[in-house]
């Protein structure tokens, strides 16, 4: 049972006001993302890290919580999983764009088709490997990515 915040009464958790002198209690409401992660274990938490394009919401989730802050591990997929997207969202949103607009004088020119090509599988690359991580997070293995990984290390 908690204490009132002004003459040390005790209050029930209900209570908004101190029945002895009437002081307004401190209301502390639930963290919603804390309630939600509650029924989710770390190995789902890490799954849905990884889900291409859309995981970054669970990973900006997971990195949010006060469950998580303390497990390193779920943590460093959080990190590395965001990474993965960022690095999806420069090769899609970035690169490939600067790339169509190079080639818009020069249509037949085979280097150029070559490299938006190039381009292309990276994209399908980076979501395969965001599916690659998925599945090892189901078994539960810490596998870190060459670049990302040592990103999301420094990142905890």
């Amino acid at each position: 049972m908690p204490y009132c915040s002004h003459c040390g009464n005790q209050v029930c958790d209900a209570d908004a006001y101190c029945t002895r002198c009437g002081a307004r209690q401190p209301v502390t409401t639930p963290n919603v993302l804390d309630d939600a992660s509650a029924a989710i274990s770390d190995r789902t938490s890490v799954v849905l890290c990884y889900i291409p394009l859309v995981g970054w919401i669970a990973a900006i989730i997971v990195l949010a919580t006060t469950r998580f802050r303390n497990n390193l591990v779920v943590r460093f997929h959080a990190f590395q999983g965001l990474y993965l997207f960022v690095a999806w969202l420069l090769a899609d949103r970035v690169i490939s764009p600067i790339l169509h607009l190079s080639m818009l004088g020069s249509f037949h020119d085979a280097p150029d088709w070559m490299l938006r090509v190039a381009f292309k599988l990276a994209e399908i690359l980076i979501i395969i490997a965001g599916v690659y991580m998925m599945v090892k997070a189901t078994e539960q293995e810490k596998l870190s990515l060459p670049v990302l990984g040592d990103l999301a290390e420094k990142s905890l």
